[in-house]
């Protein structure tokens, strides 16, 4: 039989059966057009995103941090190259022995290690800032799903002499303390980043572009003089030991353009090694720690009765019989003055001398001079957690505190203020901002506190001070005309005073044209005294006669009179000051 007579072929088949095929192909056809479409078109996206995450990485490109220079451009800190070990979870699939080695060579417990890798994030830092010859122990594992980048670490030459000033960054290069922190917008400047292509183990084969390129930070050249910073470092540091006090500050200002050209605090750390670093440590005394500041007060009370009218130099002022009874209370001096005159009160630091001044004064004048001096708010130079001190509203005031006032008791200040004010007597009665930054030219003029003429006279009063019959002989330097004034408090502790000093000194020189302005403060001293005279004084003395010298300032004092002065003073018992 012929296969085209076939009786299978002749059998006619049902309709309804050819027409369900021909719909079920059609269906077939729509579902696979739909599909396609539905993956070509609407998650066109999602997919690629997803195909490209299994090769392609955007990796971030690090800016290098800005440079700090002192002004003559020496490098207080800079960024070192170092690598930051980072992987992707899902490649990193690591034998125990594997991690066990990669825990070993980056110092890291292995289920810190393990934690990290089983995160189900795309991309995690393992560790951060490893030195160059780990990260190249770590290459030469060739670790699956480990990788590299370069990035860049903070290292301060000067270590412990500029780190209050400075501050440090932290792991991400940002700043947390200092300059760091105070200028972190113009020294970090911003990341780039770029594409790679990795292989199947993770590994960077190829790049692909570059997104966006890194903008280097931009350097930062400080007001500050490193031989000058070193300088107070040293002095500051043999004073805190020598006494065996808590803690101490020491500031240097140009009083020509309020450079700030030294600012030392101890006790200070290592910012290149923070591991054990204490939270007090930290602390920029010098701009967040506020302090009676004593008879360092003493001046301004005496400027504003002469700009008054209501007092001159000669004036006298009635002393007797070494103590002052206002109210309930008494204020007292260290000794029976007798009738002595303006300069003399100042060169003694007589508390009732200073109390009579202030309490012929109307407190309103009082409040006012205090706060065209800057007391009471901060000096808003951008510094981290600079603070204000307290200074109380006048209409508040009863007469003893008016004149505790006078003599520093009832308010607070911070060293950097006290030392900014002082510059009202170093020039002629005008203040001028202070500059962390270098600046190219002197200011024009200050705001004006005093005129010349009373800044004159308090200046010649604050000589007086540093002569035999004053309370500070000791912050005499050979060849320079000195001006300046002791301080010493009692410090506060609840609703009292307690057994526990701060010695302080603010001065500058030469006293005949005033360049460089100092104020020292030493925070409980326990050895070897606690007045300022003893404790304060020399510090000034041994940075100020070092400063003068470093920048070529010419001596404004003729060799015999210095030679006689000094003679005097070596001889000379420090006068004890009324607290």
């Amino acid at each position: 039989m012929k296969f085209v007579h076939s009786p299978v072929l002749s059998t006619a088949l049902p309709l309804w059966r050819s027409r369900l095929v021909l719909l079920v192909l059609i269906a077939s056809f729509l579902l696979l057009i739909g599909w396609s479409f539905n993956l070509q078109i609407m998650e066109s996206n999602f997919l690629q995103g997803k195909g490209a995450s299994r090769y392609s990485r955007v990796i971030e490109l690090s800016a290098t941090r800005g440079r700090i220079l002192d002004r003559h451009g020496e490098a207080l800190a800079v960024s070192t190259p170092v690598k930051s070990i980072w992987a992707i979870p899902e490649d990193a699939r690591l034998q125990p022995a594997q991690a066990r080695q990669l825990a070993a060579l980056l110092d890291m417990n292995v289920r810190e290690l393990n934690h990290k890798l089983g995160s189900e994030r795309d991309f995690v830092f393992i560790k951060r800032q490893v030195a160059p010859d780990v990260a190249e122990k770590v290459a030469a594992l060739k670790l699956p799903g480990i990788n590299e980048q370069r990035e860049y670490r903070r290292y301060y030459p000067a270590a412990e002499v500029t780190a209050h000033l400075l501050g440090f960054t932290g792991a991400e290069d940002v700043g947390q303390e200092g300059v760091e922190l105070a200028f972190q917008e113009q020294l970090a400047g911003r990341p780039g980043s770029r594409r790679v292509i990795k292989d199947r183990r993770g590994q960077i084969v190829e790049d692909v572009e570059s997104i966006r390129k890194p903008q280097e930070g931009r350097d930062i050249t400080l007001a500050i003089d490193a031989k000058i910073q070193y300088l107070a470092y040293a002095n500051l540091l043999r004073a805190v030991t020598e006494h065996k006090a808590r803690a101490g500050s020491i500031v240097v200002l140009d009083a020509k353009k309020g450079e700030i050209l030294a600012m030392v605090n101890l006790p200070t750390y290592n910012p290149n090694n923070r591991s054990q670093l204490s939270g007090e440590r930290l602390r920029n005394r010098a701009f967040t720690d506020t302090f009676e500041p004593g008879s360092t007060m003493k001046p301004f009370t005496a400027a504003l009765a002469l700009e008054k009218g209501s007092f001159r130099p000669e004036t006298l002022v009635q002393t007797e019989p070494g103590h002052l009874k206002i109210g309930p209370a008494i204020i007292h001096d260290t000794h029976n003055y007798g009738l002595i005159n303006v300069s003399q009160v100042i060169q003694k630091s007589s508390n009732v001398g200073s109390a009579k001044m202030a309490l012929s004064l109307p407190a309103e004048q009082m409040w006012g001079m205090f706060d065209a001096l800057g007391f009471g708010m901060p000096l808003k130079l951008g510094f981290p957690g600079e603070v204000g001190g307290r200074l109380r509203p006048y209409a508040s005031w009863r007469p003893i505190e008016q004149a505790t006032m006078a003599y520093g008791h009832g308010m607070s200040v911070t060293l950097m203020q006290l030392a900014h004010a002082y510059m009202a007597f170093a020039r002629d009665g005008d203040l001028i901002p202070l500059s962390l930054e270098r600046l190219e030219r002197s200011p024009t003029s200050g705001r004006q506190v005093f005129s010349a003429q009373t800044a004159r006279e308090v200046r010649a009063m604050l000589e007086s001070v540093v002569m035999p019959g004053g309370t500070a002989p000791k912050a005499q330097v050979a060849g320079y005309r000195v001006a300046g004034k002791t301080g010493t408090a009692r410090k506060l502790a609840g609703q009292g005073y307690t057994n526990k000093y701060i010695a302080s000194f603010a001065g500058f020189a030469p006293a005949s044209d005033p360049r460089l302005i100092i104020a020292v403060m030493v925070d409980e001293p326990t050895a070897g005294g606690y007045y300022g005279g003893e404790v304060a004084a020399p510090v000034f003395a041994q940075v100020m006669a070092g400063s003068l010298r470093t920048l070529g300032v010419a001596p404004d004092a003729d060799a015999q009179s210095a030679l006689t002065t000094l003679t005097a003073t070596a001889n000379a018992p420090i006068v004890e000051e009324s607290m």
